[in-house]
């Protein structure tokens, strides 16, 4: 019996290695499955988290939050070479902004 909601992140992507798609799990990043169409990998790996899951829940294992289930407080600290923040505080103030917003502005790019 699967998961009754499954809500973890899942991506599909081609493997020129195995010339095969590789379904992958964000959140189980050992985790993968090959297979010769994007829909079954991303069956394959679906079933592997369940399959894990379960075998984690069975043993008393902590299992993963879903990312989507996890909440962001918007701040994270980045550290920079000397240069680089001299080079973004320059950058700021030519555009009349804050570090913060042309920083923010970059990474959103």
């Amino acid at each position: 019996m699967p998961m009754k909601k499954d809500k973890y992140t899942y991506r599909v992507t081609w493997s020129e290695d195995d010339s095969e798609y590789v379904g992958l799990c964000a959140e189980f990043p050992s985790l993968s499955w090959l297979a010769k169409t994007p829909e079954k990998a991303l069956s394959g790996i679906r079933k592997v988290v369940d399959d894990v899951v379960r075998d984690m829940h069975k043993h008393g294992e902590s299992i993963p939050d879903p990312i989507s289930s996890r909440h962001y407080s918007g701040k994270f600290m980045v550290r920079v070479p000397p240069q680089v923040h001299q080079k973004l505080a320059i950058q700021a103030a030519e555009f009349g902004v804050s570090l913060n917003r042309l920083a923010s502005a970059k990474l959103s790019q």
